[in-house]
This record gives structure tokens, sequence and C-alpha cells, in this order.
């Protein structure tokens, strides 16, 4: 009996999938419509940042007490801020905050990183500079106002930590009214600063630092350069972009320093370690000029965004004549 043969069924092509393009783009969606992505940053910026900054400047031509309605002085308040003894001593403090938290901290933190590196490392293992990095990390982490209030436990008149171990040791006469002195209230303010902040350089330039080939430190070694000299002509000729990152973000955050001041002086005594945050948050709340405490934001303001955009351009200009060379 001769077995019946099944008709054979053409098999239907397979409905190929929808792939992107070379190019990346989901088919169906152009290439100018990506910009709809953009839409929630832009509101978001808007809303956060450009309609207070407006709103801020239009109040620095304003008399506003934020009950009645702003009355329009024109240049008035900037004629008295440029005129202020207040303003310009709390610039000056800036400096100090500036040589406290930017050249303090970045020196010393390229030599820990490097330490920490290339001695630290070599001779007890990744894991022991990993644990001091972090230490050193450790103030950054703490919130502004609890440090600032341990600091001042221990710099109290009376009883504080520091007099106590002058005492301690004989020293007695070294001790001080530390932050209630106008000859000690800023230089302290500025220790505490370069505690916080050194862990900040310390953990950019030690990640910076895993680029560095370590053959390098072994055959300049082997050349008889000496650690520092290694330093010189390696560490820093190689993380130097990151310098400036530090250098950068540093000094921003110098400038408008708020937090350490607010807790432990609150800008005394007198305005001797006032500074300009301090004191526009002082005219907007405590005296309620709120047109004058904007015009001293929105000069501070003008001064973060100068100081940003002249790093830009000196790092811009110094990478170019590396590439030409």
């Amino acid at each position: 009996m001769a077995s019946a043969t099944a008709p054979v069924v053409p098999a239907s092509p397979a409905t190929p999938k929808k792939r992107p393009g070379r190019n990346g783009l989901i088919p169906g969606l152009s290439r100018n419509s990506y910009w709809i992505y953009l839409v929630p940053g832009l509101v978001l910026l808007t809303l956060i940042i450009l309609v207070p900054l407006a709103w801020n400047v239009y109040l620095t031509f304003t008399s506003y007490r934020g009950i009645k309605p702003p009355e329009w002085i024109g240049l008035e308040n900037w004629s008295r801020l440029f005129a202020d003894e207040v303003f310009w001593t709390s610039f000056q403090n800036s400096l100090a905050m500036v040589l406290a938290m930017v050249v303090v901290p970045t020196l010393l933190g390229l030599v820990l990183a490097a330490m920490l590196f290339d001695l630290v490392g070599r001779k007890f293992g990744g894991r022991v500079a990993s644990f001091l990095r972090a230490t050193y990390y450790l103030p950054q982490i703490l919130p502004t106002v609890i440090a600032a209030i341990v600091i001042g436990w221990i710099l109290r008149p009376e009883n504080g930590a520091l007099n106590q171990v002058l005492d301690a040791v004989g020293l007695d006469a070294l001790q001080r009214n530390w932050l209630g002195s106008p000859d000690t209230a800023l230089v302290s303010i500025m220790v505490v600063l370069v505690w916080v902040q050194i862990g900040y350089p310390v953990v950019i330039f030690m990640a910076a630092l895993q680029r560095v080939d370590p053959e390098l430190y072994e055959a300049a070694e082997l050349d008889g350069a000496n650690w520092f000299q290694r330093f010189r002509a390696i560490t820093v000729g190689i993380i130097r972009p990151e310098i400036f990152v530090v250098v950068l973000t540093c000094t921003i955050a110098a400038l408008k320093v708020f937090g350490p001041v607010y807790a432990l002086t609150g800008g005394g005594p007198g305005t001797s370690t006032i500074v300009p945050a301090y004191y526009a948050y002082s005219e907007f709340f405590q005296s309620q000029r709120v047109g004058y405490g904007a015009t001293i934001a929105t000069a501070l303001t003008a001064v973060i965004a100068v100081v940003a955009v002249a790093f830009i351009v000196v790092q811009t200009r110094l990478e170019r004549r590396e590439e030409q060379r």
C-alpha cells in the first residue's frame, strides 16, 4: 500500500524585527525629536535656577522688606553696596576662606594622595591606602552643622577640650577664647575648614592616579629620582586636569561658604568672620532688608561666575599648549 505524501506548505517569510539603524536611532523617531528628552531638565532648570535668579536680580533695584510690594529705587542698593565697609570686609574674609579651602587642602591633598599611592600603596598594600583615604574623607560626609557643634565644644573658652589640654601640659598661658576673640576667631574657622576640606582633593587625586602607569615611578626610581622628583615630574604633570577641577570647585565652595560661620560665630565677634553669604543671609532674614540682601547675593553670584569662566579659559589654553607640543 503506497503511503500518502503530505503536501509541502511553503514557509512564510519571517517578519523582520525592527532594529535601530547604524546611527542608533529608533525607527519612527527622527533625530530632531530627541530634544523632547531635554524638556524635563530645562523645566527644572528654569523653575529652580533661572526664575529665582531673575527675581533676585529684580529685587536688587527695589526696596523690599518682604511684606509690602517691592518699591523700585533704581541703583540705590548698588551704590550703597560699593560704599559698604562690611561688604568689603566680608570679601576679604572670603580670601582667607580660599586659603583654607583651596590652597592648603589642594597642596596637602596632592602630597597625601601621592604618598598614599606611591609609598603606602606599594609597601603596605592597596587596602591600607584605601582605609587612610576614607579616613581623610570622613569629615566630608559629616553634616556641616554637626561638625561645627563638635568643634564649638572643643574650642569653648571655659571647659573646651583644647584649653583643657593646654592647661594639662602646662601651656595655660596659650588658652584663649578661640571663637570669641577677633584675633583668633577667623583663624579657628580656617583650621576647621582645612580639616573638613582636605579629604575631597585626596579622593579626587587618588582616583586620578589610578591611570598612572606604575612603571613610570619604577623607571624614575631606577634612574635615581627621589620621591619629590617623581612627584613633581610624574604625578603633577599627569593629573593636572583633576587639579584644575579641584581648585575650581573648592574656590566656588570657599566663596559661598556659610554653614561653619553660621554655626560657630554668626559672623562675629563684630565683623571679623563675616562672609558674603552670611552677610546676605543676615540682611535677608535678620534685618529684613530683602532688596539689599539680594544685591549682596547677586554680587557674589557675579564674582563666582567670573572666577569659573576664568578657570575654564586658563585650563583650555593650557590644554591647547600641551597638544601643540
